[in-house]
Parts: structure tokens; sequence; C-alpha cells
């Protein structure tokens, strides 16, 4: 029997994050727009994360069997749609620590869990977590056999891994609060000599590995080992971190080995195949907000006319086909977490972020549409909902660059079954 209707817990869920969204995060644009820099955005952003994790929203994100209290990953879609219609720098930030730390919810040791999970569980502090795979030159065809593949790259000398290269994305939080590291860097490389170039008849994929840095082990390498290029400045999410890191012969004892070489790929693509799916729950909360903001302008304004704009066809035509998209992209969301925790395979979860993140930007559009020039004006919502969903199609694996051909390796599959997840 197909069913829709949220469960007693999953309410619990909705409740809490509403009542989070509109008692915190309500206020934190105003105190965090104010900053000219993109770094000083993120400082001013801090108050509101450290709020974020007293109400338990780190503990969320890991399973009741480690010390968290997460659900399902529907709980998990439920939880970020509300909170990001409501604020996407503060919630990006929660749930960017939240990919740092899955791969080693995912594949780590028991004992590795036990100690770096620490400080996440603890609901207290403001600890990050980073997934460090993006670099400044891009990474979409980085598994492709004889290209550049990953330009990071560590080596094994005696108990330690060395590591050396470049890492840079808009969303990653590597540097910290003091550009001295997040609390758990999960970082993509390839077990090569620094600047060693891949060989060009070797599968990428048996050379990547990750290695686990934390700010102790920051601390303990020389200063210059570890070094904050540069902090980049944002369209959108402008109170999100995204630094351009180096590292130069910097020091990772073995035991922080989180993914031998051969098999970190396979850790980096379940982070991302989960993640695919909360950026589908990111869209429909941009996209709600969206059509919220205009709904009202539409019920309220006449623009010089008789009656509310919202009686006029076109404009009630536009704001149709915006509900229509946010109910269609909020179910298929709900269908991809349900066929992602089955094992149903990757496809609707990939689905999920192609179609919503595309469609964010065709909800803001319409919004701009129905409310006119006033919507150009930054005192309206609407420039920021635009520069925060164009972000989406882009990152946590970009619909063009890699999402599309994911699906495009799925569908070329001789035995692709087109609706085997639909119909479980």
């Amino acid at each position: 029997m197909i069913d829709f209707t949220l469960s007693p817990s999953q309410r619990t869920v909705l409740t809490t994050a509403s009542t989070f969204a509109s008692t915190v995060l309500v206020s934190a644009s105003a105190a965090y727009s104010l900053p000219a820099t993109q770094r000083a955005r993120f400082l001013a952003l801090r108050p509101f994360y450290h709020l974020a994790v007293q109400h338990g929203l780190l503990r969320a994100q890991m399973p009741p069997s480690l010390g968290g209290t997460g659900g399902s990953l529907l709980d998990a879609a439920l939880l970020v749609e509300t909170l990001y219609a409501v604020d996407t720098s503060v919630s990006l930030t929660i749930f960017s620590t939240g990919l740092g730390l899955s791969p080693l919810l995912m594949v780590g040791t028991e004992e590795q869990k036990e100690e770096f999970l620490k400080p996440f569980l603890s609901g207290e502090g403001e600890p990050l977590a980073s997934l460090v795979q993006s670099e400044p030159g891009g990474t979409a065809n980085w598994l492709e056999k004889g290209g550049k593949g990953l330009g990071t790259t560590a080596k094994r000398e005696g108990d330690e891994w060395v590591l050396s290269g470049e890492k840079a994305s808009a969303d990653n939080l590597l540097g910290g609060w003091d550009d001295r590291g997040a609390d758990l860097q999960c970082v993509v490389c390839r077990h090569a000599q620094a600047g060693e170039a891949e060989h060009p008849e070797r599968d990428p994929k048996e050379d990547i590995l990750v290695l686990m840095v934390t700010r102790q082990t920051v601390a303990d390498n020389k200063p210059e080992a570890y070094q904050v290029l540069a902090h980049l400045e944002t369209p959108g999410h402008k109170a999100v971190s995204g630094p351009h890191v180096k590292f130069t012969n910097f020091r990772v004892p073995s035991k922080n080995l989180l993914a031998e070489p051969g098999k970190g790929v396979q850790a980096v693509a379940q982070a991302f195949t989960a993640s695919s799916v909360l950026v589908g729950a990111m869209s429909v909360g941009i996209m709600r907000a969206a059509f919220e903001a205009a709904l009202k302008f539409a019920k309220e304004d006449t623009r010089g006319g008789a009656k509310p704009i919202l009686e006029r066809q076109s404009v009630a035509d536009l704001l149709m086909a915006m509900k229509m998209r946010t109910d269609a992209s909020r179910l298929l969301t709900w269908k991809a977490c349900q066929a992602l925790e089955e094992g149903l395979g990757a496809e609707l979860a990939i689905e999920a972020k192609i179609f919503c993140s595309d469609n964010a930007v065709k909800c803001v559009v319409d919004a701009m549409s129905a409310v006119g020039m006033s919507s150009y004006n930054n005192t309206s919502p609407f420039p920021k909902l635009m520069n925060d969903a164009l972000c989406l199609p882009l990152f946590s694996g970009g619909n063009v660059g890699v999402k599309r051909r994911q699906l495009e390796k799925i569908l070329l599959a001789d035995d692709y079954q087109p609706w085997a997840s639909t119909y479980q």
C-alpha cells in the first residue's frame, strides 16, 4: 500500500525543525549579512551554528547506535527542507558537517568512530566536519583513465602518510573557524609521490584513498604544511565557508587512514549519493520559500489595479506551476529516500538532485516574473533566493558534469530495468 502519511516521529521532526527555524534561523541573515567579506560573514554565523549544535542538529545526522538521534533518510529530508526554507547559509553549514561525517559513518572502524565522532556527539561547541574532495581545477572527470586525476597525493612513510596538494570548494568548511582546520576533514587523495602524474594505463580508482585530518593533526604539523590561501566569495550562500587550502608535506598518522587505496572511491560515492537526496530537499526548501513569498505578494498587491494580481490569469498560472513543481519535487525526494534506504540503487537519488535543483531555479524565476520589477529589489527576498538557488545545480556533483553522466551510465547498462525502483 502506498501511504504518504507522516509518522508521529516524522511529525516531531517537522515540529522541532519548524520551531528552531522560526525562533533562531529567522534572524540569522540580518546578523551575518552586515560584514563585507565571506570570511567575516561566516564568523558572524557562528552563534547560530552554536545554537544548532545545542539543539541536537548534528546528533540528528548520526544513528542512535553511535549515540546520535538520527532516524531515516526521509527524516533527514524533512529536517533539511524545513530549515533551508528559512535560512540557507546556517543550514548548509549544518548539513555540510553531516556530509563531512558521512565517510566516517559509512566505512570507518568502530575504533575510528569512537575516537573521531566525540566532538560531534557532545552537543557542545561548534565542531565542523568536511568532505574534502574538490580541487581548484575541478574534479568532474577525476576518475577518467588517462586524465590528470586528483592533484592531491599521499605517500606512506613509516607510520605516517605524507599529504600534498590543494583543495577548494565553495562549501567545504575545511579551514574551520580560525583557518587552522575543521574538527574533522576527510581528505580524498591519490596514492602517489608529490607531483607524480597519474599513469595513463592505470585505473584511477585503484589509487584513491581517504585520510582523516583533525585540528590536532594540523597543530602537530609545521605552520607552512597547512595554509589557507584564499576565502572564496560567492553570490549566494553568502555566509558559508569554502577556503582554498594547500597541504605541503603534511603528515597524517597511519591510524587516520579511513579508506585505503582502492576503496576511497566507494566511500566518496556513498556519501555523495546520500547527499543527492538532501540537495533535492534543499531545493524544495527554496521553492517553498519562493512560492510562499510570491503567493503573499500576489494576494495582497494590486499593482495599481482594482483587484489582487493573483486574480490575473497569467500570474495565477505562474503560481500554479510553481506549486506543482514544488509538490512533485518533494514527492520525488521522498521516493528517492525510500529507494536508497531499501537498496534499490542510486537512480532516483540522482534524479532527485537534478530535477529538484533545476526546478528550484525555475521556480524563483517564475516567482520574480509574477511579482514583477519589485522582485529585483534587494529589499525583497527574491534576489537572495535566486543567488542561493543557482548554486544547487552546481554543487555536490554538478548536474551537467557529474550527475547526468552518472545517470547516463545507469541507462547504458545492459541489465538496466527502468522501473525497478519505481514499483518497489
